[in-house]
């Protein structure tokens, strides 16, 4: 690859680096974006999907819950189809501080949040699988956002207007002189070739690997890495967001994704970032405490947990990371002796527009570009490589349009042939390569009960009848996906998703030799 050059380089292509681009693009800037792994391969893919109403915050972080509140507003206008609309609820239960709790519709006012006090029969009314113990319970407007399609929207969005995505590329250095970063040193991670990349701004977006990359200019952030596991049920429990009304504390969110629950959260402190996975004392911590709020978890069957880490910048000398505020920080990087560097990172998937509005504007402004931010009215155009993500959409276009040649790939979300040749077309037209774990990605495929057991097999022999796939690829391919699905089912491993596993470890290990 030959040398680039772009008005501003981008390093990270989770929803931070996604709307930057979106953004700048708006704006008539021309922008690279460079990403490590696949987009949204960092915390971006790996939350609850919660877009908050800023109740969760009112008490510990007025700044953020206001923030969360106007931002989740404007999402809910501009990128509809991008999210549910559920609603949610903030519930108490026996035991539960009772002054923390009659607090909360003052708090919420405060913010100008939306709170309507509710009678514990109501809710219970609303959401059946409420526990009988019930105190208090008020309505918010919380609701559910589809963090994968989010981010492929905003990129999508930014390509059409001129912006370059490069993934599997790494950056592993920085030419600097006259105060300035002159050219970023990368390597392609599937060629291994080197190139640079001269841009008049750099912008670090990396999330909780800011500190690494801020470390390669010579520059240095004060972050926290708070590790947060979730898990995934079967079956949606609630149809709406459930809040415990406490403290944030471990278990106390349980989010509706389509068909299926996320409930989460823990928030670990870790140093080593390649080291990222949910353990069985945290599932079995959070279903325990999260019974007292919801009892049908404790029979729920649940498919698989997973791991990602928040990016908390603030003093590393917090006790507790919970108390680490959850806004987010631009930080100009002028202070380090490089005009032309900065580093945004913290904040929720919530507030990503925001983010990159102020990112934004700061580029915009060292560059003398004087056109404004579009984001806040232009709404967010929905794209066809992105509308695979989306839970129970597979099996309704495939019933409302079915042909019979279009076979199902995949039987637990019912995915069609036809779904996977779309996505391996936008792949392609991002000069990426088509195997399976991409394919995962960016659709519905190995996201059921099964986990991959039967439509990993499905999805690379079609990739084979296809031509997409190498002789020596398929089993690769295979093993890194259904090794990234094992990683998230080892913690759930007991009733019927043990059962599942097991199925899984004799049809591959046993059959194709595998060893996961």
């Amino acid at each position: 690859m030959k040398n680039l050059k772009a008005q501003v380089l981008i390093i990270g292509a989770g929803i931070t680096g996604a709307g930057v681009a979106r953004d700048l693009a708006l704006r008539g800037v021309h922008c690279i974006v460079v990403e490590e792994g696949d987009i949204n391969s960092g915390a971006s893919g790996a939350n609850h999907g919660l877009l908050h109403s800023g109740g969760r915050y009112v008490s510990s972080d007025p700044g953020s819950a206001t923030e969360c509140r106007e931002e989740g507003e404007l999402l809910k206008r501009l990128a509809p189809h991008c999210i549910e609309d559920t609603g949610g609820l903030f519930v108490a239960v026996e035991g539960d501080d009772e002054k923390y709790v009659a607090d909360f519709p003052h708090l919420c006012s405060r913010c100008r949040i939306p709170v309507q006090a509710l009678d514990v029969k109501e809710a219970r009314e609303l959401e059946p699988a409420l526990s009988e113990n019930l105190i208090a319970a008020y309505s918010v407007k919380d609701a559910s956002v589809d963090p994968f399609k989010l981010s492929m929207e905003n990129m999508a969005q930014a390509q059409a207007l001129g912006s370059t995505l490069l993934r599997f590329t790494k950056v592993v250095g920085f030419e600097k002189s006259s105060n300035k970063i002159q050219a970023t040193r990368l390597q392609n991670l599937t060629t291994g070739e080197e190139f640079k990349i001269e841009s008049e701004q750099v912008l670090n977006a990396t999330g909780a690997w800011a500190g690494i990359i801020a470390g390669l200019a010579g520059a240095e952030i004060d972050i926290i890495n708070s590790k947060g596991s979730l898990i995934i049920t079967h079956n949606r429990i609630t149809d709406g967001v459930v809040n415990r009304l406490r403290p944030s504390a471990s278990a106390d969110i349980l989010v509706p994704g389509g068909t299926v629950s996320i409930l989460g959260t823990t928030s670990i402190r870790i140093d080593d970032l390649d080291k990222v996975y949910p353990t069985v004392e945290e599932v079995d911590a959070m279903v325990g405490e999260a019974v007292k709020m919801i009892p049908a978890l404790e029979t729920a069957r649940y498919i698989r947990a997973y791991a990602g880490v928040r990016p908390l910048v603030g003093s590393k000398s917090a006790s507790d990371d919970r108390d680490v505020s959850r806004g987010f920080a631009l930080i100009d990087h002028a202070e380090d002796g490089l005009e032309n560097f900065a580093t945004i990172s913290g904040g929720k998937l919530t507030t990503y527009r925001l983010m990159a509005e102020k990112t934004a504007d700061l580029a915009c402004s060292r560059m003398g570009v004087s056109k404004p931010c579009l984001t806040r009215t232009e709404p967010l155009p929905e794209t066809q490589p992105a509308r695979w993500t989306q839970p129970g959409l597979a099996p309704k276009l495939w019933v409302e349009h079915h042909d019979p040649q279009d076979i199902l790939l995949c039987e637990c979300e019912m995915v069609p042939k036809s779904a996977v040749d779309s996505i391996v077309e936008s792949i392609r037209k991002q000069d990426g390569l088509p195997d399976l774990k991409a394919i995962a990605l960016r659709s519905r495929i190995g996201k059921g009960a099964c986990q991959g057991t039967f439509c990993g097999i499905r999805v690379t022999s079609y990739l084979y009848d296809q031509g997409e796939l190498l002789p020596e690829q398929g089993l690769t391919s295979l093993k890194e996906f259904l090794g990234k699905r094992w990683h998230g089912q080892y913690p759930t491993l007991w009733d019927k998703q043990l059962v599942q596993s097991e199925l899984l470890e004799a049809l591959h290990c046993g059959l194709f030799g595998l060893e996961l």
